[in-house]
């Protein structure tokens, strides 16, 4: 079989028997997060149909999809079996990823026009700057008028109270081009309207895009506009104030005309440039004016005439501020809507998404044909008020009826105890709110639903303790009796749930199933029941009851039983009931209920039944291993978890100690010191090779603990200990220290830079501390303001306490209090270290442009040139990024490095190039950081993903063209991601 072939067959195994859905028993994913691949091509198609048009039937889907007991339900054939799930997916994912593209390509266009905008200001400015400066020896004044005008923009008090605009909004600058032709009579010179509608100047429709573009909340309301010249001071400064909400007479009279045509806002501008030219006329005598360029004040007030917006439905009466909100409450929920269930999956995705938005929720909710699964957070104080929006009646205000409302079975089941803030936000059950279509809300593996409606008794909590604790005491006396002949049958009670979860409690009597996956249950199921009369008594259990929906429709419709009931609410239902209404009583279920959000479990007796999967003692917990590359669910006690850190075994230990992964508590940092001893078992290349190089500076693991706390998704961003000394051995060989990094994020790669071109500078004999134009010097280009925030206050920790314990503490200060992290609202900030090398943060709009205006030498960012310059930025722009860099010698020195990060892009550039990598990762030779086989595991995951495959497939198309410059030479390492070393020729 060929390779492609093979990897075929792989994927058919792996995802068309699990219907496309690695999740647990409830329907939510475990673990890490995994994404259907797109079907484009017909052979992807055909495999997942069981056909090769390439190769004739596929012999895994011949020879196991016949004979899986799921699929031979209904008379099923395999193909329509498999295509069933396949077909839905891929619609689904289908619709998702056009969507998806749409609004890639929206945002594209949207950057590219930014980029294109900021290009044409930029050069406006210097030839704003060119002229003025011709001027500068002219004793008169000339009627040149600047290539720009100035537009300050002011909203009125409703508008910014309706869409709650921030400052930069309320009231801010923008800038308009001139053209060339602009002048008396402009529309008579203009042969195509097209032409005016390009300029801002010259048409409404463009002035209110380019108002857009600055301020983007006025998108969402009607407004007007309006324009006044401006005040000036005696020094030619302009005079800024609060607009109001004046009538049309009052606004005349306060010298503001409306903007209403084309002429209106060419007439405007022309006024505004005369007064220009009228003011420069007036200070030619006198010290030059404040007042550089034509300046027009633009007034946006809300729309007199504009509808009102409808009344706020009755749930969003008195609604209370869910941020202030103490507590958080636990809730899930499910309902099987009737008939045709939920005609449009992706509509009321969306409809969910804005009904739930003024609440604040979390959570994961999965949206299908057959209905809705949800597990959530709500803020406890607006906990009414959601409520009502997922029960009124449409009769009543309601928008959910045809979806919850009356179909959800035993309503919303809520957590009878709330989440503290602070604890909820220590360790979040949901960062955010996802609401996912998918072909169904739990995977079953059926090829056709069956009837949700008939599903045997939904029997209330209270009777389902009474008849259990009846059936224990029959139990316990026929037991102490010896004799079974003419005792009435015992009901058979089984938990519906998977092996982990039974694991830690689970009721008296009961029977788990022992499954990995739900979709397993039902070769469990016939199996155990095979000989058993239909009218036995059969009773089932779960979290929160949806899973016992479809294994009673299977018992009643599938395997024919008679006496089927199931416990309302599931488990968490059961826990409310009792603590609500019996609180005196014994509960029936023993140990911790199993839940799929942060928390993993929920206390309900003191039971200890779980077995520790590393020492076998007895215990409640189970948790996730701390290895991230693992993260293997177990059953761990308390002291095998502070022992081995959180980790399921001493390989994932060695691993967690020498990456310097968080433990759970300060308390075990000195532990994972002494640990890095001689008697330590190392299982790969990568974790001797860390145990054997010198220590990374305690700060730089501080801050990979604040970028996790302050940027969690972006976490995994930080260039690592490995890579992080890699990068300061390079820049303490340079011969200045000069670095230039595009791409700061939260300063980690930027302090070891910074180390380096101290220690360069030290070795180089260098007197002074370096700056731009000579000595070790780093210039670090950034362009979120957030991760500039983050990166300021560290580096400033390194220039004060240097890199030792004591900054490490400094740096913790700031992940404990959030003092002196915020986002960065300045140009620029400089900061020194060591007495000798200097570092810059510059915040940028566009690194690649300001790169090109640094290259042409025109820019007043220029410095000397660079040592070194590294590239962690937009990795579809790479090759313009080198270009730029190896073009001229304004830039980097001839025979200075280019170091290029994430270049083998997960391993996916292998799938890229046409090689698949089915090797295991624990390869030393080519990876020595691998982590054994997660890697591969991750690439698999990463392959379904269609932004990392492109990303991927442009990362090769980049490796392949820079190794063949000749300007260059090129030599990749595979330390970690991946980094290119690239020498300038």
């Amino acid at each position: 079989m060929n390779t492609s072939m093979g990897r075929s067959s792989h994927f058919v195994k792996r995802n068309a028997i699990r219907v496309l859905n690695s999740k647990d028993g409830c329907g939510f994913r475990r673990g890490c997060s995994y994404r259907w691949k797109s079907i484009t091509d017909g052979r992807s198609a055909a495999f997942l149909s069981g056909v090769d048009r390439f190769h004739g039937p596929h012999p895994y889907v011949r020879s196991s999809l016949v004979k899986h007991p799921l699929f031979a339900s209904n008379n099923a054939t395999p193909s329509s079996t498999a295509s069933y799930h396949a077909t839905a997916n891929q619609q689904i994912v289908a619709r998702r990823n056009e969507i998806n593209r749409q609004k890639r390509e929206a945002r594209q266009k949207a950057l590219e026009k930014d980029r294109e905008r900021n290009l044409k200001l930029r050069h406006l400015f210097s030839e704003e700057v060119q002229q003025r400066h011709a001027n500068d020896g002219d004793t008169g004044i000339g009627n040149d008028v600047p290539p720009m005008f100035a537009v300050k923009v002011v909203t009125c008090r409703t508008l910014r109270a309706e869409l709650k605009m921030n400052g930069r909004e309320k009231r801010g600058r923008m800038f308009v081009e001139r053209p060339t032709f602009f002048g008396e009579n402009t529309m008579k010179s203009i042969d195509d309207e097209e032409d005016a509608n390009n300029y801002a100047c010259m048409s409404v429709k463009a002035l209110k895009q380019t108002i857009h573009e600055f301020f983007r909340r006025l998108k969402k309301s009607t407004y007007v506009l309006s324009a006044s010249l401006p005040v000036l001071d005696q020094e030619g400064n302009v005079l800024m104030y609060d607009d109001d909400d004046s009538e049309d007479e009052d606004r005349q009279m306060l010298g503001m005309w409306p903007l209403d045509t084309d002429e209106d806002v060419q007439n405007a501008f022309f006024e505004a440039e005369q007064f220009f030219l009228h003011h420069q006329k007036q200070q030619q005598h006198d010290e030059m004016s404040a007042m550089k360029r034509p300046t027009l004040i633009i007034h946006v007030t809300k729309d007199p005439n504009a509808p009102l917006p409808p009344p706020p439905p009755p749930y969003l009466e008195n609604l209370p501020d869910p941020n202030a909100s103490p507590t958080m409450t636990m809730l899930s929920f499910y309902a099987f809507p009737p008939n045709d269930g939920i005609v449009d999956p992706n509509s009321t995705a969306d409809q969910l998404k804005r009904l739930w938005r003024p609440f604040r929720a979390l959570g994961r909710v999965y949206v299908a044909n057959e209905g809705v699964n949800a597990q959530m957070a709500v803020p406890t104080n607006v906990l009414p008020n959601f409520l009502k929006c997922c029960t009124v009646p449409s009769d009543q205000g309601g928008e959910l009826s045809h979806v919850l409302g009356s179909y959800m079975e035993n309503g919303i089941n809520i957590d009878p105890i709330p989440v503290p803030m602070d604890e909820f936000r220590q360790n979040p059950a949901f960062r955010n709110l996802h609401i996912r279509v998918r072909s169904q809300i739990v995977a079953d593996g059926f090829d056709k639903p069956l009837d949700w409606q008939s599903a045997g008794y939904d029997m209330p909590p209270l009777e389902w303790h009474a008849k259990l604790k009846e059936a224990r005491d029959k139990a316990r006396a026929v037991q102490s009796k010896g004799d079974t002949s003419s005792a009435d049958p015992l009901p058979i009670v089984f938990d519906c749930r998977n092996g982990y979860e039974t694991q830690v409690g689970k009721f008296e009597l009961a029977e788990p199933l022992q499954t990995e996956n739900f979709r397993d249950s039902w070769d469990v199921l016939r199996e155990r029941l095979k000989d058993t009369p239909k009218d036995t008594p059969i009773m089932t259990y779960c979290t929160g009851g949806i899973r016992c929906v479809k294994v009673n429709a299977y018992l009643t419709q599938e395997l024919e039983f008679t006496n089927v009931s199931r416990l309302a609410g599931g488990i968490i239902g059961y826990d409310r009931t009792l603590n609500e209404q019996a609180p005196t009583e014994e509960a029936m279920f023993k140990g911790v209920n199993y839940v799929f959000d942060g928390r993993m479990g929920r206390r309900i007796t003191d039971d200890q039944l779980g077995t520790c999967f590393t020492c076998g003692s007895k215990t409640h917990l189970i948790t996730n291993c701390k290895n991230e590359n693992c993260h293997k669910r177990m059953v761990q006690c308390e002291n095998c978890r502070d022992s081995f850190f959180g980790t399921c075994s001493e390989g994932c230990k060695t691993r967690v100690v020498n990456s310097r992964a968080a433990p759970d508590s300060e308390s075990n940092a000195n532990q994972v010191q002494k640990s890095k001893g001689p008697d330590i078992q190392y299982t790969n290349l990568g974790d001797y090779s860390s145990g054997h190089s010198s220590p990374t500076p305690p700060l730089l693991y501080e801050i990979e603990l604040n970028t996790a706390a302050f940027m969690p998704t972006g976490a995994h961003m930080v260039s690592g200990a490995m890579q992080g000394r890699f990068l300061t051995m390079l820049a303490s060989m340079t011969r200045e220290g000069r670095i230039l990094e595009i791409g700061t994020f939260t300063g980690y790669a930027t302090a070891c830079f910074l180390e380096g071109a101290a220690i360069a500078g030290k070795l180089s004999g260098f007197q002074r501390i370096g700056t731009r134009d000579e000595g070790p010097y780093v210039l670090s280009l950034e362009r979120d303001r957030r991760a500039l925030g983050v990166a300021a206050a560290h580096l400033k920790v390194m220039s004060e306490h240097g890199m030792n314990d004591q900054a490490a503490g400094h740096a913790a200060e700031l992940r404990a209090t959030d003092s002196g992290v915020g986002d960065f609202d300045a140009e620029s900030v400089t900061v020194e270290y060591n007495n000798m090398a200097s570092c810059e943060l510059l915040r940028v709009s566009d690194a690649l442009a300001t790169l090109e205006e640094m290259a042409s030498g025109s820019s007043s960012t220029s410095a000397a040139p660079f040592d070194i310059a590294f590239v962690d930025a937009d990795k579809t722009r790479l090759t313009e990024y080198v270009d730029a860099l190896v073009s001229g010698n304004n830039l980097l020195k001839k025979g200075g490095l280019i170091v290029v990060d994430n270049v083998l892009w997960k391993g996916l550039v292998l799938d890229a190039s046409g090689v698949v990598d089915d090797s295991d990762s624990s390869d030393d030779e080519y990876s020595p950081e691998a982590g054994q086989s997660s890697l591969k595991n991750e690439r698999d995951i990463l392959r379904k993903n269609r932004r990392a495959r492109k990303l991927a497939n442009k990362m090769h198309r980049f490796n392949s063209a820079v190794v063949q410059d000749d300007r260059v030479e090129v030599l990749m390492m595979p330390i970690r991601d991946g980094l290119s070393l690239i020498r300038k020729l």
